[in-house]
């Protein structure tokens, strides 16, 4: 399922759908596509809506990933039933399993959930995966008696149910049953048909549904913008090793680190991983690129730069002297020399940012910019922890952005210039 926009994710989401935000050098929506390979599944059906052309233009027919990837359009996002609802005539008679588009999950978590499935005695219409987390309140709650689902409370209020924190995954197993049990769906409070209602309807008819529980530390949901630190940072722990550009006499790579072909890291360089260093980039000279740092393919990051625990897209271009921490950088941004992300406040409290309109505590010390597309900042300027930049936005040089800066804006220092003749100065 991967129609949706993603509004939570702005600005990054406005040039592109949420599954296809890059961490670990890839889009969220290829680390689930191979890990739903390696667990034996190769016939996907993508629902599409939001700026579908990018997805179906990066992964085709799927041949190049060794799947086989064929898409149907959602005319209007109208929930999550909805969405398996479109795949009707596609699934036939089969069973399936349906997923969210915008998770980065285990191979090992995807394969347990089919065991469970298809090793019940009694072959439920509906399995579900639920995972363990620290905030339920931020999702819909699984009620389970033994393996059973009971019910499922839609981001139930934390002081009513304070020790359940088993959610739902977003991973389904269906039989065909399931589209009777949509069609009787009825919309919910926000105007949506959400399968959690399916599932219930389910329930209320007689039926079993089988819970699948997950580690949690193999599951990740991606809604919110620190949420992609948290996915960038598990995918760089397992990146493959690799040296495929040119190390220059002088630099120096430490731990897991991937350097793409045609890259080049210039001399006094110091990298240490884990870290991505995308095809064609060129790092330095005299750059520290310090762990769980992706930074996408042509990508120029210029002398005496540091950056740390960040997402650069492709084709960035990073002005010397500068310094990036905890931030994403949209693609085909232009960084002036000496541009300083601040991801620290004086008092050391927690970091506010605006989601969809509402200031939401992160829960995290260190956050930086996060910025869209195509954002050009002139030298020296500044920006202060959790403040994001929409796209093609042009910031001026030696400002200091304290607060989000809407797409499509130019942001400048208004300066009276007095000029004084020379006569005048003797």
């Amino acid at each position: 399922m991967a129609a949706g926009e993603g509004q939570r994710l702005r600005p990054l989401t406005f040039t592109r759908p949420k599954h296809m935000i890059p961490v670990g050098g890839r889009p969220i929506l290829e680390h689930l596509i191979n890990a739903l390979k390696i667990a034996g599944i190769n016939d996907i059906l993508a629902v599409v809506n939001y700026k579908a052309e990018i997805i179906k233009g990066y992964f085709g027919d799927g041949s190049k990933f060794g799947v086989k990837i064929d898409y149907i359009h959602q005319e209007r996002v109208l929930g999550t039933a909805n969405a398996v609802a479109a795949a009707e005539e596609y699934i036939g008679e089969r069973e399936f399993l349906a997923i969210n588009g915008d998770l980065l999950v285990s191979a090992e978590a995807i394969r347990s959930v089919m065991d469970a499935h298809e090793h019940e005695r009694d072959r439920p219409i509906a399995t579900l995966a639920g995972v363990g987390v620290e905030r339920p309140e931020n999702y819909g709650v699984l009620k389970v008696e033994g393996k059973w689902l009971v019910d499922i409370l839609e981001k139930p209020q934390l002081e009513m149910h304070p020790a359940d924190n088993l959610v739902n995954a977003g991973i389904y197993i269906f039989s065909t049953e399931i589209f009777d049990f949509i069609r009787k769906t009825k919309p919910s409070e926000r105007g949506e048909l959400e399968i959690t209602d399916s599932i219930r309807l389910l329930i209320k008819d007689g039926e079993n549904v089988l819970v699948s529980k997950l580690p949690s530390g193999c599951w990740l949901d991606i809604g919110r913008p620190w949420d992609i630190f948290d996915a960038n940072m598990r995918v760089l722990k397992s990146v493959e090793p690799s040296i495929l550009g040119s190390i220059e006499d002088g630099a120096h790579i430490r731990g897991r680190v991937f350097v793409g072909k045609g890259a080049l890291i210039r001399s006094g360089s110091y990298i240490e991983g884990p870290a991505y260093i995308g095809d064609g980039s060129d790092i330095g000279p005299n750059c520290y690129i310090r762990p769980y740092t992706s930074i996408g393919r042509n990508v120029r990051v210029g002398n005496a730069c540091e950056i740390k625990n960040s997402i650069l897209m492709d084709n960035v271009h990073v002005g010397h002297l500068s310094y990036i921490g905890d931030s994403i950088i949209g693609e085909g941004c232009n960084l002036g020399a000496g541009f300083i992300s601040a991801n620290l406040r004086f008092d050391r409290k927690t970091i506010k940012m605006r989601v969809k309109g509402e200031v939401v505590d992160t829960g995290r010390t260190k956050i930086g910019v996060i910025m869209g597309d195509r954002v050009m900042t002139g030298v020296g300027a500044l920006f202060m922890p959790g403040v994001t930049v929409g796209p093609n936005s042009w910031i001026g040089p030696n400002v200091v952005v304290y607060e989000d800066v809407p797409p499509d804006t130019i942001l400048i220092l208004e300066q009276q210039i007095k000029r004084k003749s020379l006569g005048n100065l003797q």
